[in-house]
């Protein structure tokens, strides 16, 4: 019996933000994800189960073809790139900014900047562009504390309300970009599975911007 189709969700805030979303276009878990400790879930359409993994995972699964669809934050994809991937649809959820921040009133010197990201890869290439070295130090949580303590000179982070960066003396300087949650799909699925996945997107994107 042929396995169904699976789509990858991100869990956490786009989780809580996509189910909504798959239940207007008629798409269910037969049971309360959050309630549960599994990672696949049966729809109430047989030809579709639902799993959860982190963030960043969801564009492997899918590139490799454990998942054919995906739903992932547009910052992930502009991390780790999409190769082997289609980006059919924005969704339009858990919405935020990528962006530059540093302590209120910081003046840039020179052409070299420390910078404190989880996104080394966008950093790079965002400071590359204005023709400035990035010296990039990874980190994966508090930002904010990393130029508190002399350890970079500026934060590349996600940034909602901008509330953690006022609370610690920081201010946003640059949007590097305007993130949301995007529908992905793995190329050759697409073309192997073409009625199924792409009634899912144009159901999907009927109900995209609904309130």
């Amino acid at each position: 019996m042929q396995r169904p189709l699976t789509m990858a969700l991100t869990k956490g805030r786009i989780l809580k933000e996509t189910l909504p979303l798959l239940a207007r276009a008629g798409i269910e878990p037969l049971e309360d994800i959050a309630k549960s400790r599994k990672l696949i879930f049966a729809t109430n359409h047989d030809a579709l189960q639902l799993v959860v993994i982190r963030g960043t995972d969801v564009p492997t699964y899918v590139r490799h073809g454990a998942a054919e669809l995906g739903v992932v934050g547009k910052d992930i994809l502009l991390e780790h790139g999409a190769e082997g991937l289609y980006e059919p649809l924005d969704l339009g959820i858990a919405r935020c900014r990528l962006m530059t921040a540093g302590p209120v009133g910081w003046q840039a010197r020179g052409s070299r900047v420390r910078v404190a990201t989880k996104f080394a890869n966008i950093a790079r290439r965002h400071f590359a562009a204005q023709g400035v070295h990035a010296d990039v130090i990874k980190l994966y949580g508090a930002m904010e504390l990393a130029p508190m303590m002399n350890l970079a000179d500026l934060i590349v982070d996600i940034v909602d309300t901008g509330n953690t960066l006022r609370a610690n003396g920081m201010a946003p300087l640059a949007e590097i970009a305007s993130i949301s949650s995007r529908l992905i799909v793995n190329k050759a699925a697409m073309r192997s599975h073409y009625a199924h996945i792409q009634g899912l997107i144009d159901s999907l994107s009927a109900v995209v911007g609904e309130v």
